[in-house]
């Protein structure tokens, strides 16, 4: 087997194994912010509109957890949302899936071991 591929062939053979996102989630670019997909994107638009109106405030996006136990950091764990919600008088936390994995649960849970914090799938 001596075969060699010309530079075209190459590059046509390396594109057709690249592969796209696990759970076919489409990166969407909205107000110069790329989200991971179309459904995280929509829920910032429709969270931009409630702190317009005064519904939610201290708005952070991507904020990062440490995931401590015994002063051992165990993993990081980090939100697509985290606000203040005026009407529930508290902080939410939330993560927009397609789907929950079973890692996603641990992290779940462990949010609220180590920061009593519950974190609300949107789907």
């Amino acid at each position: 087997m001596n075969e060699r591929l010309s530079a075209a062939q190459y590059q046509a053979a390396i594109a057709k194994s690249k592969r796209g996102n696990k759970y076919k989630a489409q990166r969407t670019l909205l107000d110069g912010i790329c989200f991971d997909s179309k459904a995280e994107a929509a829920y910032y638009a429709s969270l931009k509109l409630r702190q317009r109106a005064g519904e939610v405030e201290d708005v952070e996006m991507q904020r990062s957890y440490a995931l401590t136990i015994n002063g051992v950091l165990v993993c990081t764990y980090r939100a697509d949302f985290v606000f203040w919600d005026v009407a529930m008088k508290r902080r939410r936390v939330i993560d927009v899936k397609g789907m929950v994995t079973p890692v996603f649960r641990i992290k779940q849970k462990l949010m609220k071991a180590c920061h009593g914090l519950e974190v609300e799938v949107v789907k």
